[in-house]
């Protein structure tokens, strides 16, 4: 299994139209005939104009096939493709390897999207020890997903995770953080990181996670 997560980055004010044409047009031509649509995502905090959305193919040979099939759908090309491009400043790629299987939350709230970058070669290191402590941190909150990147960048590890509200998510982690076992973790891995990064992400009416 591959998972493909796609960022689109939309000129200023274009955001709002790009999900209406993706939730008419888009969405309904395509459906999961060319590859599994977990979630669709508009970003809230910090760099805005973002569509993000999640996609998965049994292997990469697979979405081959599949993005060539999708570029012979008639309705995909001239109904869809020349509308969108305009709207677009740029598109990012990530390929992601699942740590764990995914667990779709119940519906509603918030997604928080936290993209580490590590060392060379401490990526999947840090990414078995983080799944060898999510019976404890799943004691506060559920983890949606967890991946390694593949390409462009090999030394990350992404993981998702849903709250109903920005408030809970702020007492959950207020509550966790002291958790022996969880700053125990913390003080050996840390020292993998290099980046750290957090995304707010709010599902679209059309998302299957929302």
């Amino acid at each position: 299994m591959i998972y493909e997560l796609r960022t689109y980055t939309l000129n200023p004010g274009q955001l709002p139209a790009y999900i209406e044409h993706v939730e008419k047009v888009g969405r309904p031509v395509r459906g999961d005939d060319y590859g599994k649509c977990w979630g669709y995502w508009t970003s809230e905090f910090g760099l805005l104009n973002q569509a993000w959305h999640l996609w998965s193919y049994e292997s990469l040979d697979q979405r081959t096939r599949m993005r060539e099939a999708l570029s012979k759908n008639e309705r995909w090309v001239r109904e869809y493709v020349p509308v969108v491009q305009p709207m677009l400043q740029r598109q990012d790629i990530r390929f992601l390897n699942p740590v764990v299987d995914m667990q779709p939350p119940s519906p509603g709230g918030v997604y928080e999207l936290r993209i580490y970058r590590m060392h060379p070669g401490k990526a999947v290191h840090w990414a078995q020890a983080f799944k060898a402590i999510m019976p404890v941190r799943q004691k506060y909150s559920k983890y949606v997903g967890i991946w390694t990147g593949e390409a462009p960048q090999p030394n990350e590890v992404l993981h998702m995770w849903n709250y109903p509200d920005l408030n809970t998510r702020a007492r959950v982690r207020a509550e966790f953080w002291p958790d022996p076992e969880w700053q125990a973790f913390v003080a050996e891995n840390t020292p993998k990181l290099l980046e750290m990064q957090s995304v707010l992400l709010m599902p679209t009416p059309f998302s299957l996670l929302r």
